[in-house]
Parts: structure tokens; sequence; C-alpha cells
């Protein structure tokens, strides 16, 4: 990011040292870590609250295309085992249920085997 290399790390303790001292300088070391630290925690907690939001929106997104695609009456009514009209497959398939079966009846309604 700031593509320092070991000479400038190196120049900048030195400068550090000089002007600090050697009594302060492991504390000033301590602090500096502690900040350094309590940032990073930060930035990562906020890149983290970001990404929630994106994929948030994304579902958001999806579930929205998907209701447009397939209306909530069509979801009700495949839940409660009423052939869809718009889907041939799920007819075709409801039908050759009801032809396989021994009695001719539908073998997932309860009465189906009675």
């Amino acid at each position: 990011m700031f593509d320092v290399g070991f000479w400038e790390l190196a120049l900048i303790g030195l400068v550090t040292l000089v002007v600090v001292g050697p009594e302060r300088l492991p504390k000033l070391a301590r602090t500096a870590g502690l900040w350094l630290g309590r940032a990073r925690r930060m930035l990562s907690s906020v890149k983290a609250e970001i990404d929630r939001e994106i994929k948030a929106d994304e579902l958001k997104e999806i579930l929205n295309k998907q209701a447009r695609s397939n209306p909530l009456e069509t979801i009700l009514d495949d839940s409660v085992g009423k052939t869809v009209t718009s889907s041939p497959k799920t007819a075709r398939t409801a039908t050759a249920d009801k032809a396989d079966s021994p009695s001719g009846q539908d073998p997932g309604r309860p009465d189906a085997g009675a």
C-alpha cells in the first residue's frame, strides 16, 4: 500500500529512538500497537457490516425477482395440492401418477387406497 521497505522502517525507528529516547520507546511501541489493533478491528467490523448489507440487498433483489416470476397465488396453489396449469411438466406428472395407480385415483390423496 505505502511500499515502505526495510531501510525506510530502519530510518523511522532511528529517528523515533533519538526523539523519544530509549526509556519511553517500549511504552510508545506498545501504545502504537494497541491503537493499530483497534483500528484494524474497527476496519474489519465495518467491512463485515458492509458485506452483510450487500448480501441483504442481493437477497431482497432475488426475492423480488422470484415474486415477480412466481406470484403468491401460484405458490399457495402449489401448497394446497392443486395442479398448476402454467407448468406442463407438473400437470403431465400428476396425470401419469393417476394412470399408474391400481385404482386409477391420485396416489397422493388419502382415500386413494380405499
